[in-house]
């Protein structure tokens, strides 16, 4: 088995806890408080990591070249817009299909990796990424209650642009950090993984800290007042991080984020086996949709 597809999978598995442990700190941060715990406390855990694997590969540190942190700084902005549209989309009184549109981030990432880095796809990969979409789009549609109807009516409305704006940041963030990676030159992937991810961290707590200095100050504290929740959310979106960026250096984006797809299995394993929520149709459908297409992802030739 190829390392990229446990690293994938152990990603999603870790974004899926820190996704459900996110929840708990509804009612003591702001969304975009909650948001920003998951930069701040991934940090200590990418640092160690990138300490751990440094002193065991024994080379010195990767170089900080301008086109490493332009990479770095844009992918880290990308996936902090991906954050603020997010949060612009749920403003809106009927955000359902936009929500929907957005699950498209794999398009996006297949789209700009040609663009930005000349990551080509096999055919097979190609109809895998199709039925992964109409596969997210059918789940996302059945979770809201959407018809077909409701679904093309709202395709022209404002909401369902800033969903597709939020497929795309998000899309070209992924392609960044992996432009990034590759740009250090370094052999052994765990050490440009493991620095790319620290160096992003570090730009995106920046980044996003003065965002949140200058829209609403408060919650700069209330992110430090609730430590222990927000620290639960950090190890594992830290570890989930370590997962992605290791996959984004040793395979095409592409090939991980649909692979990774998987995260939403996890989801509706969790709900129908322990909360024992009722699922319909469409949502067993979109299912069926995604596995399959990560079925053929591991089995296409790339």
């Amino acid at each position: 088995m190829e390392l990229w597809i446990p690293l994938t999978i152990a990603a999603a598995f870790f974004q899926n806890i820190r996704s459900a442990l996110q929840k708990h700190l509804r009612g003591k941060l702001s969304t975009l408080g909650a948001a920003y715990v998951r930069f701040v406390y991934a940090w200590p855990i990418a640092l160690v990591y990138f300490l751990v694997v440094v002193n065991i590969d024994g080379q010195p540190l990767p170089a900080l070249s301008p086109g490493f942190l332009g990479y770095a700084l844009l992918g880290g902005i990308c996936q902090i817009m991906f954050t603020v549209f997010l949060l612009w989309l749920f403003s809106f009184h009927n955000f359902a299909v936009g929500t929907t549109i957005s699950k498209l981030e794999t398009v996006m990432v297949a789209v700009f990796g040609l663009l930005l880095l000349g990551d080509r796809l096999t055919p097979p990969v190609v109809i895998a990424i199709a039925m992964s979409a109409l596969g997210l789009v059918i789940l996302s549609a059945g979770q809201a209650k959407l018809g077909i109807d409701s679904l093309v009516r709202g395709l022209w409305r404002l909401p369902t642009l800033i969903g597709l704006a939020c497929a795309a940041w998000l899309g070209m963030s992924v392609v960044l950090f992996r432009a990034a990676s590759l740009s250090l030159g370094v052999e052994n992937y765990l050490v440009a993984a493991s620095f790319t991810l620290l160096v992003v961290l570090i730009l995106q707590i920046a980044v996003m800290g003065i965002l949140i200095a200058l829209r609403d100050p408060g919650q700069l504290r209330r992110v430090f007042v609730h430590w222990r929740p927000a620290a639960l959310v950090g190890i594992s979106g830290g570890l989930a991080s370590i997962g992605w960026f290791s996959a984004f250096t040793l395979e095409n984006a592409t090939h991980v984020r649909a692979l990774g797809q998987i995260e939403l299995i996890f989801t509706f394993l969790v709900t129908v086996l322990f909360f024992k929520e009722k699922v319909t149709s469409r949502e067993i459908a979109g299912i069926l949709l995604i596995s399959a297409s990560i079925i053929l992802i591991l089995l296409a030739p790339r």
